[in-house]
């Protein structure tokens, strides 16, 4: 099965993370088939916290990529930012 998650990056105690599509079977941080985007949760003033492509997401939604719950919560963040 195929997912669409976060993978961490960044330093410690400075989180950063990847949006990426990945097979379900590899760990978290490891080998992914393609980034769609990123979330920053700790951006401040006028950065950037945010980005999703959402004509990749809905590609690889509509093949039957199942999004993570947490991603859900971001996609739907990133409506709300969008209207």
């Amino acid at each position: 099965m195929v997912v669409i998650r976060l993978s961490r990056g960044g330093a410690k105690a400075r989180p950063f993370f990847n949006i990426v599509v990945a097979d379900k079977r590899v760990r978290r941080d490891g080998r992914f088939i393609e980034r769609i985007g990123f979330y920053n949760p700790i951006a401040a003033g006028g950065e950037e916290g945010l980005r999703i492509a959402q004509d990749r997401l809905s590609y690889w939604v509509g093949v039957g990529a199942q999004t993570s719950p947490t991603v859900d919560r971001l996609i739907k963040q990133a409506g709300k930012v969008a209207a």
